[in-house]
């Protein structure tokens, strides 16, 4: 499994769910389908979304911490 890093190439909005499927081995379709489905069920899923748009760092700034 890779680290968790947001990537630089093939994100969307802020690249959660394109960094969540890299480190799952999933396509980021597939990952962002999941998250709207689960968006219709109760829950904080949006919040979280944003948690990880903040939280996970960007590749580069992966690459430049090691």
């Amino acid at each position: 499994m890779t680290a968790l890093a947001r990537p630089t190439h093939g994100r969307m909005i802020g690249g959660v769910c394109a960094a969540l499927a890299e480190r799952f081995g999933t396509s980021a379709a597939t990952m962002r389908v999941i998250f709207v489905v689960s968006c219709l069920l109760p829950g904080p899923q949006f919040l979280l979304y944003i948690a990880l748009w903040f939280l996970l760092p960007s590749e580069e700034k992966a690459r430049q911490a090691w």
